[in-house]
Protein backbone atom coordinates (compact mmCIF):
# COMPACT_ATOMS: atom_id res chain seq x y z
CA UNK A 1 0.00 0.00 0.00
CA UNK A 2 1.87 3.66 -0.99
CA UNK A 3 1.41 6.51 1.45
CA UNK A 4 -0.64 9.51 0.06
CA UNK A 5 1.24 12.72 -0.28
CA UNK A 6 -0.66 15.56 -0.46
CA UNK A 7 0.41 18.12 -3.38
CA UNK A 8 1.60 21.40 -1.92
CA UNK A 9 -1.06 23.35 -3.85
CA UNK A 10 -3.98 21.06 -1.97
CA UNK A 11 -3.14 21.42 1.82
CA UNK A 12 -5.54 23.53 3.82
CA UNK A 13 -4.30 25.90 5.77
CA UNK A 14 -6.84 27.54 8.76
CA UNK A 15 -6.10 29.91 11.03
CA UNK A 16 -6.66 29.31 14.76
CA UNK A 17 -6.97 32.19 17.84
CA UNK A 18 -5.18 31.05 21.15
CA UNK A 19 -5.55 33.17 24.21
CA UNK A 20 -2.73 32.69 26.44
CA UNK A 21 -4.39 33.82 29.74
CA UNK A 22 -3.50 31.90 32.61
CA UNK A 23 -2.18 29.16 30.17
CA UNK A 24 1.19 27.26 31.74
CA UNK A 25 3.99 27.93 28.89
CA UNK A 26 5.32 24.46 28.02
CA UNK A 27 2.42 22.59 28.28
CA UNK A 28 0.66 25.53 25.48
CA UNK A 29 3.57 25.30 23.36
CA UNK A 30 3.71 22.41 23.00
CA UNK A 31 0.24 22.16 21.71
CA UNK A 32 1.30 25.21 19.55
CA UNK A 33 4.29 22.93 17.81
CA UNK A 34 1.76 19.84 17.25
CA UNK A 35 -0.57 21.93 15.46
CA UNK A 36 2.51 23.94 13.72
CA UNK A 37 3.43 20.68 12.23
CA UNK A 38 0.49 19.57 11.43
CA UNK A 39 0.29 16.40 13.20
CA UNK A 40 -3.18 16.53 14.44
CA UNK A 41 -3.83 16.13 10.38
CA UNK A 42 -4.46 12.71 8.57
CA UNK A 43 -1.93 13.86 6.19
CA UNK A 44 0.93 14.50 8.11
CA UNK A 45 3.82 13.99 6.88
CA UNK A 46 7.78 14.96 8.22
CA UNK A 47 8.88 16.02 5.98
CA UNK A 48 6.29 18.17 4.16
CA UNK A 49 4.80 21.36 6.33
CA UNK A 50 1.17 20.88 6.32
CA UNK A 51 0.34 22.57 9.43
CA UNK A 52 -1.52 25.95 10.43
CA UNK A 53 -1.51 29.17 11.45
CA UNK A 54 -1.93 29.77 15.06
CA UNK A 55 -2.11 33.50 16.19
CA UNK A 56 -1.61 34.06 20.26
CA UNK A 57 -3.28 36.60 22.13
CA UNK A 58 -2.48 37.81 25.69
CA UNK A 59 1.19 36.56 25.94
CA UNK A 60 1.85 38.79 28.63
CA UNK A 61 -0.30 36.52 30.56
CA UNK A 62 1.09 33.12 30.69
CA UNK A 63 2.06 31.59 33.46
CA UNK A 64 5.18 29.27 34.66
CA UNK A 65 4.74 26.73 37.39
CA UNK A 66 7.05 26.56 40.52
CA UNK A 67 10.01 28.79 40.82
CA UNK A 68 10.89 29.12 36.80
CA UNK A 69 9.90 32.89 36.65
CA UNK A 70 12.32 34.07 38.97
CA UNK A 71 15.16 30.85 37.95
CA UNK A 72 14.71 30.02 34.47
CA UNK A 73 17.32 31.66 32.95
CA UNK A 74 17.24 32.68 28.98
CA UNK A 75 20.96 33.71 27.28
CA UNK A 76 22.19 34.90 23.91
CA UNK A 77 25.52 35.60 22.56
CA UNK A 78 26.68 38.71 20.96
CA UNK A 79 29.32 36.79 18.75
CA UNK A 80 32.03 39.16 20.90
CA UNK A 81 34.64 37.99 23.22
CA UNK A 82 32.83 37.86 26.63
CA UNK A 83 29.50 38.85 25.18
CA UNK A 84 27.04 36.42 26.98
CA UNK A 85 23.83 38.07 27.89
CA UNK A 86 21.40 36.28 30.35
CA UNK A 87 18.06 37.23 32.05
CA UNK A 88 15.50 35.63 34.30
CA UNK A 89 11.85 34.76 33.06
CA UNK A 90 10.38 37.34 34.70
CA UNK A 91 12.85 40.47 32.76
CA UNK A 92 11.84 39.02 29.38
CA UNK A 93 8.42 38.34 29.87
CA UNK A 94 8.71 42.18 31.15
CA UNK A 95 10.70 43.27 28.52
CA UNK A 96 9.41 41.04 24.88
CA UNK A 97 7.02 38.68 26.42
CA UNK A 98 6.22 37.81 22.78
CA UNK A 99 9.77 36.35 23.06
CA UNK A 100 8.95 33.64 25.62
CA UNK A 101 6.33 31.78 23.93
CA UNK A 102 8.41 31.86 20.62
CA UNK A 103 11.73 30.58 22.29
CA UNK A 104 9.35 27.94 23.74
CA UNK A 105 7.45 26.93 20.72
CA UNK A 106 11.15 26.76 18.69
CA UNK A 107 12.41 24.34 21.09
CA UNK A 108 9.88 22.09 19.73
CA UNK A 109 9.78 22.47 16.77
CA UNK A 110 12.55 20.51 14.56
CA UNK A 111 16.10 22.44 13.81
CA UNK A 112 16.46 22.96 10.23
CA UNK A 113 14.55 24.00 7.15
CA UNK A 114 11.52 22.93 7.48
CA UNK A 115 11.43 23.75 11.41
CA UNK A 116 12.30 27.15 10.49
CA UNK A 117 9.43 28.06 7.72
CA UNK A 118 6.98 26.04 9.99
CA UNK A 119 8.26 28.88 13.05
CA UNK A 120 7.26 31.38 10.73
CA UNK A 121 3.36 30.60 10.57
CA UNK A 122 3.47 31.35 14.22
CA UNK A 123 2.36 35.11 15.22
CA UNK A 124 2.63 35.98 19.09
CA UNK A 125 1.02 39.40 20.27
CA UNK A 126 1.12 40.44 23.56
CA UNK A 127 -2.20 42.38 23.99
CA UNK A 128 -5.72 40.87 22.96
CA UNK A 129 -5.55 43.02 19.76
CA UNK A 130 -3.88 40.99 16.76
CA UNK A 131 -4.10 42.29 12.84
CA UNK A 132 -5.34 39.01 11.70
CA UNK A 133 -8.71 39.49 11.77
CA UNK A 134 -9.10 39.16 7.96
CA UNK A 135 -8.06 35.71 7.97
CA UNK A 136 -11.02 34.55 10.45
CA UNK A 137 -9.39 33.03 12.61
CA UNK A 138 -11.10 30.09 14.58
CA UNK A 139 -10.45 30.23 18.36
CA UNK A 140 -9.46 27.28 20.11
CA UNK A 141 -9.04 26.26 23.92
CA UNK A 142 -5.94 24.40 24.47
Amino acid sequence: MKTYLTPVKEIDRKWYLVDATDKVLGRLASEIATILRGKNKPTYSTFIDNGDFIVVVNAEKVKLTGKKMQEKKYYRHSSYMGGLSECTAAELLAKKPTDMIAFAVQGMLPKNPLGRQQLKKLKVYAGAEHPHVAQQPEKIDL
